[in-house]
């Protein structure tokens, strides 16, 4: 997982409430085994019209957002089902970062575990990025801020969560760094076993 410290971007805004992740990624998309290649599915309902053509009046298909970091939502974001796919697209799509209100939990837990930083600001504030999307953010993690045209906005964050992204440790990595360990209890382990 990449390493998550300081992040530069304009945003995205997508201006829905109630965000559920079966929009984010449709169930027929669930099929594939790798955590790669959902960003091509990512609100793929609401990109792309029944014959697959680009829908021009939906965000991601307009050029002027192309490559930006950081997305930009209303209230109770990823809510409905838990799929860990809804995180996986968000995050192959290019965004590293979500703002909004509020996010559904289990979302929220899965954006952690994906390398995502997901923001929780004061609905004004997230007003005031849909007000203003042009302007360059900077989310420094390490110092738990949000800053953009000389404002700055402090968002809270779990230190362990914030800890594992400084990192870029997932909950393999995080296990990772205990091998040795691991392989002295294992060792230690065998000298108990039952010879029979």
């Amino acid at each position: 997982m990449d390493k998550f410290t300081v992040l530069k971007s304009k945003a995205t805004p997508l201006d829905r409430v109630n965000v559920d992740t079966d929009q984010i990624v449709p169930k027929q998309f669930l099929k594939l085994v790798n955590r790669t290649g959902f960003g091509k599915y990512l609100f793929y309902d609401w990109r792309f019209e029944r014959d697959g053509k680009p829908r021009s009046d939906f965000v991601l298909n307009n050029p002027k957002y192309a490559g930006r970091q950081i997305l930009l939502a209303r209230d109770n974001f990823g809510s409905g089902s838990s799929r860990e796919h809804a995180a996986w697209a968000i995050l192959d799509y290019g965004f590293r970062a979500v703002i909004a209100p509020s996010f559904a939990d289990i979302f929220y837990n899965n954006c952690f575990k994906n390398g995502i930083l997901p923001v929780r600001l004061a609905p004004e504030e997230v007003d005031y990025f849909f007000k203003n999307e042009d302007l360059d953010i900077e989310i420094d993690l390490s110092k738990q801020t949000v800053t953009a045209a000389g404002r700055q906005i402090h968002f809270e964050v779990d230190e362990f969560r914030k800890k594992l992204l400084l990192e870029g440790l997932d909950s393999i990595g995080l296990t990772m760094q205990l091998e040795g360990e691991i392989a002295r209890y294992e060792k230690q382990k065998q000298m108990f076993a039952p010879t029979s």
